[in-house]
């Protein structure tokens, strides 16, 4: 009986993601955001609302411990790639600057939405934040929630585009790969602060553990790696002993910052970093690996998360913060990525196109979010909203690019760089 249910919630949620999915795609968004819109609409706030007795059976609290836990492991395998992936791109210093153009985009793209979060942090923290959550460890995670850019996502973005290769599309997957990187090590420390009002044990355990960790991956682990690689993946392809080893490191390092209470998904990430910089590998691991984590685990992520949402995030009281919140996340991010754009010797079409770009948000911000809901510093009503700001922000940059594109169509070029 237990294993049909999971079948049963396995099926439903892979066709309801797939179809969702589609359904974006043919609206010229990526797939990924129909992905994520099938989490929600799976959780109470549709499924929940339209047909809340077939919703019970289908999904009762029982039976969601397993889901959740082949949701992680997809989560950690996902984070693996990321991390595998995240490198500076061609373009990311440009025009003499020693700072860099994607250093100007990616430092005031992170500080503008992050100084507004936490000047929102006040009108939120009151009614939203979990009973017990100080204001400064919540206000430091809006800020950090509000800053982030989904590298892979944009990536997709500007291949559907044909902007991979322009100026602009350089320039903003060189930031984003910044932003991403900074983001997850200031979301790690936010957590630890927070964990650090647990007590003494909880502090020292992070104090201690990560700087260890740390020093472990990137002194021993990563020349060791490096060295394994040459031989047993000289093609950038690893055979599967070398294979199976990699996977071994990846759930032991997200098991130890899981057991440092800083989540999984940052021992993943810190242990994709430590691999060789090669794009062979990247690609012989994404084949192997993303079938399984994308297609299969991820949706059930979504599902989760969406799970996780509640209908009160749009009621009428609520529907004014997540205005707020929306209004925050992109005025912040287009203006300051704009302005760095600006700095680094670019002009305002382009970027105005660079800001629209880095404010797609995507699956990375429902990564984050969900690390705060599991670590308790935010409800299930901000978490619902974080969501949809993270919808509402990357399906709004097509249209964005689209409309400069309109009125400037030099900004939105498909000339590649020489």
């Amino acid at each position: 009986m237990i294993l049909t249910l999971l079948l049963l919630q396995l099926t439903v949620i892979l066709v309801t993601a797939r179809l969702c999915g589609l359904a974006l795609r043919a609206l010229g968004q990526p797939m990924v955001i129909g992905e994520m819109a099938a989490g929600i609409v799976l959780g109470p706030v549709v499924l929940g609302q339209l047909a809340p007795q077939w919703h019970q059976q289908l999904f009762p609290p029982a039976s969601l411990q397993g889901l959740s836990a082949l949701a992680n492991v997809g989560v950690v395998l996902f984070m693996f790639i990321v991390g595998t992936e995240l490198r500076a791109p061609e373009g990311s210093k440009e025009r003499g600057k020693p700072f860099g153009a994607a250093g100007w985009v990616a430092g005031l793209g992170m500080l503008l939405p992050m100084a507004l979060g936490i000047t929102i942090a006040p009108a939120l923290h009151e009614s939203l934040a979990p009973s017990g959550v100080r204001f400064w460890p919540f206000a430091l995670f809006m800020g950090v929630a509000l800053s982030i850019t989904a590298f892979p996502v944009l990536a997709r973005i500007l291949k559907d585009k044909g902007l991979s290769g322009t100026r602009i599309g350089q320039l903003s997957l060189a930031a984003a790969g910044m932003v991403d990187a900074s983001a997850w090590l200031l979301l790690a420390l936010v957590i630890a602060f927070a964990s650090a009002g647990a007590g003494l044990e909880g502090f020292l355990r992070i104090a201690l553990g990560l700087p260890l960790m740390l020093a472990v991956i990137f002194l021993l682990i990563r020349p060791l790696l490096a060295r394994l690689l040459r031989t047993h993946a000289p093609d950038g392809r690893p055979t599967a002993m070398m294979l199976a080893a990699l996977v071994i490191g990846v759930f032991a390092s997200a098991m130890f910052t899981e057991w440092l209470h800083l989540h999984a998904v940052f021992g993943a990430f810190l242990f994709g970093i430590a691999l060789p910089r090669d794009d062979r590998l990247s690609h012989a691991l994404r084949e192997r690996i993303e079938p399984l984590s994308v297609v299969m685990l991820m949706p059930i992520f979504f599902a989760m998360a969406g799970l996780g949402t509640s209908p009160g995030a749009f009621g009428n009281a609520a529907l004014g913060m997540l205005v707020l919140i929306v209004l925050a996340a992109s005025v912040g991010k287009i203006a300051g990525a704009a302005a760095g754009a600006r700095m680094g010797g670019y002009g305002w079409p382009e970027s105005l196109a660079i800001g629209a770009l880095m404010n797609s948000r995507g699956l990375m911000e429902l990564i984050a979010i969900k690390v705060g809901l599991d670590a308790g510093l935010i409800g299930p009503e901000l978490f619902t909203m974080l969501l949809a700001m993270a919808l509402i922000t990357t399906a709004a940059t097509t249209p964005l690019l689209s409309l400069i594109a309109r009125y400037r169509p030099a900004a939105v070029d498909r000339v590649a760089l020489p």
